[in-house]
């Protein structure tokens, strides 16, 4: 499933990785990579800090409905390719922006397809928390209420 995670990054990646100037070519597979883990940081960060119904009610109302967690998952990654990468903060910041925003809208949209197994909220949401739960049973009931 975090394969998969990597394979939306890569392909929204782009203007905002591969055609950018300020990374260089040695770094593209590792800023996506970047990008991947900031995604499944903060998310994961939203489970364990109890934050579980924020986090079903940004997949069920993405774009009406927290936006921070969003500018979170950007802020990580802008971090991240300022302090490794050394890419100037300015820069950070848009690039994060232009490849996290459209794939937070897509991983939401994939969220929501019904063939689309990999990427089913209750299915993904447990492959975060490590299969310790299985998190389907209880994303279907919050998501009713």
């Amino acid at each position: 499933m975090f394969e998969k995670l990597f394979m939306l990054v890569k392909n929204n990646a782009g203007t905002a990785v591969i055609d950018n100037p300020a990374i260089p070519v040695k770094y593209h597979e590792a800023v996506i990579n970047e990008a991947s883990s900031s995604i499944i940081e903060v998310l994961k960060n939203q489970l364990e800090t109890g934050k579980i119904k924020d986090l079903i009610k940004f997949f069920q109302f993405s774009g009406i409905y927290n936006n921070t967690l969003v500018s979170s998952i950007i802020n990580r990654f802008a971090n991240k390719l300022n302090n490794f990468y050394g890419i100037e903060p300015d820069s950070a910041m848009q690039t994060a922006n232009s490849l996290i925003t459209p794939v937070m809208a897509e991983l939401v949209k994939e969220s929501k397809d019904s063939k689309n197994m990999d990427f089913g909220l209750g299915h993904f949401l447990s492959k975060l928390n490590g299969n310790q739960a299985d998190m389907s049973h209880l994303v279907n009931q919050m998501m009713v209420a």
